[in-house]
């Protein structure tokens, strides 16, 4: 038992070794560009990406004090994949939601989400800054579209959702910090 412990800390400090803090500082950047011109952070996922996109959501409006919203209503959900299909609902609630100079968070683990990729390709018709939050392949198709790429060296779904999460809510904790100096 004290191994699995040992070895499940040793592989989540591994899967984010090589994410670099320039990257980070990037999206931060980006965020703030963003919040200062008014616009918002909008963010989706599926199953446990979508339930990191509300808690990130709500920490970012609540605490950080910018603008953000998520996908997760299921009535959204239903509605836009029933008409347009489970592949095209995010990208037609960007449709909906989005407005020039808004920034994109899209999350999946296998970066190979139909929803998520047709997602970045309506951001990128939008002109929308997107940033993705992948794991498993390195050269996964949501990476390629995104601007600003964090990929977490696993092929593990909780060690690449709690690192997705820890990432992102490393970034609120900081964005907090510098608005108080």
């Amino acid at each position: 038992m004290k191994n699995f412990f040992k070895d499940y800390f040793i592989h989540f400090s591994e899967a984010i070794r090589d994410i670099k803090a320039a990257d980070i500082q990037l999206i931060i950047k980006e965020i703030l560009i963003a919040s200062k011109k008014k616009k918002k952070i909008i963010i989706a996922g599926n199953g446990g990406s979508a339930a990191i996109s509300s808690h990130v959501s709500v920490d970012f409006t609540k605490t950080a004090k910018i603008e953000s919203i998520n996908f997760n209503e299921s009535d959204l959900i239903t509605c836009f994949a029933n008409d347009y299909g489970y592949e095209n609902w995010v990208a037609k609630a960007l449709e909906a939601y989005a407005k020039k100079g808004d920034v994109c968070i899209f999350i999946s683990s296998s970066g190979m989400s139909r929803n998520i990729i047709n997602a970045c390709k309506v951001a990128k018709k939008l002109k929308l800054k997107i940033i993705t939050f992948t794991g498993f392949d390195k050269n996964n198709y949501v990476k390629s579209l995104g601007d600003i790429n964090i990929w977490v060296n696993s092929e593990k779904y909780n060690i690449i959702e709690m690192s997705h999460l820890y990432l992102l809510l490393m970034i609120i904790d900081k964005i907090i910090l510098d608005k108080k100096k």
